[in-house]
């Protein structure tokens, strides 16, 4: 069964955060293939898809949707799982956070059997490019790193035992599907 971890991401964090769901799915014997959402070009290679997106000003990244649209049929029955990165704050680490609208779309379009979000990061060197609105979070000091890497991890370990359990596994819930 190979896995796919896709993700959108504007500054890297999240790729990074796709990095560590990897990690983990890897530890349980699965083979995963990493890609950026916008260079996938189709799921036929996949058993199972876990697709991951920043957050920015309440809205989940452009390329992830644009997957869930694109993939919206070819993805079922695919076991398929979401997460967000973007609080910049500890609020995703002390309680389950639904995922922001877009997401709750492409939850739908594409069956998803959970979706998480985790914290984001916002790095003093990152945010002169990505513009007004980090630079404003970051003067407003908003900046730092928030994921929790544990929780993410754990999150990936769930999703690997329900694709062990097989079909009729409960799934790495989190919030909001």
């Amino acid at each position: 069964m190979t896995v796919l971890v896709a993700y959108a991401t504007k500054g890297g964090s999240t790729a990074e955060i796709a990095g560590w769901i990897a990690e983990e799915l890897r530890a349980a014997g699965l083979p995963v293939e990493v890609r950026p959402a916008a260079e996938v070009s189709g799921l036929a290679p996949y058993d199972a898809v876990v697709l991951g997106a920043a957050v920015y000003a309440g809205g989940w990244h452009n390329d992830a949707r644009a997957f869930a649209h694109r993939f919206a049929v070819e993805a079922p029955p695919r076991p398929v799982w979401l997460f967000s990165s973007g609080p910049l704050d500890d609020v995703a680490d002390v309680r389950d956070l639904p995922p922001v609208h877009q997401a709750e779309i492409a939850a739908h379009e594409l069956r998803a059997r959970g979706h998480a979000t985790f914290g984001g990061k916002l790095s003093a060197e990152a945010h002169g490019w990505l513009g007004f609105v980090a630079r404003r979070l970051a003067r407003e000091g908003h900046g730092g790193d928030f994921r929790d890497p544990p929780r993410v991890r754990a999150w990936a370990r769930e999703i690997a035992a329900a694709l062990a359990a097989g079909p009729a596994g409960s799934g790495a819930g989190g919030s909001g599907t």
